[in-house]
């Protein structure tokens, strides 16, 4: 998962943008958009990670306060 990555999706694209790219790696097809990461696996996560920082924003959150609260979430459910 790298934070740089997930930011650029969340700034630069919408949320049914993300949408349309999470359902074209469940369909083994390449996204319209491009997403970068070391497997598809990771691709993958920076989308659903980018998705939920998108939702937040829309709920009032900054950018920086969806990141945080992301990262949170993350950092919870390994520990």
């Amino acid at each position: 998962m790298k934070l740089p990555e997930i930011k650029r999706l969340a700034q630069s694209h919408s949320l049914d943008e993300l949408k349309a790219a999470e359902n074209a790696f469940y369909d083994e097809a390449t996204p319209a958009i491009e997403v970068h990461g070391d497997d598809e696996g990771e691709k993958l996560t920076h989308i659903l990670a980018a998705q939920d920082i998108v939702t937040n924003m829309q709920k009032g959150m900054s950018l920086p306060e969806a990141v945080r609260a992301y990262s949170q979430r993350v950092r919870n459910s390994i520990s």
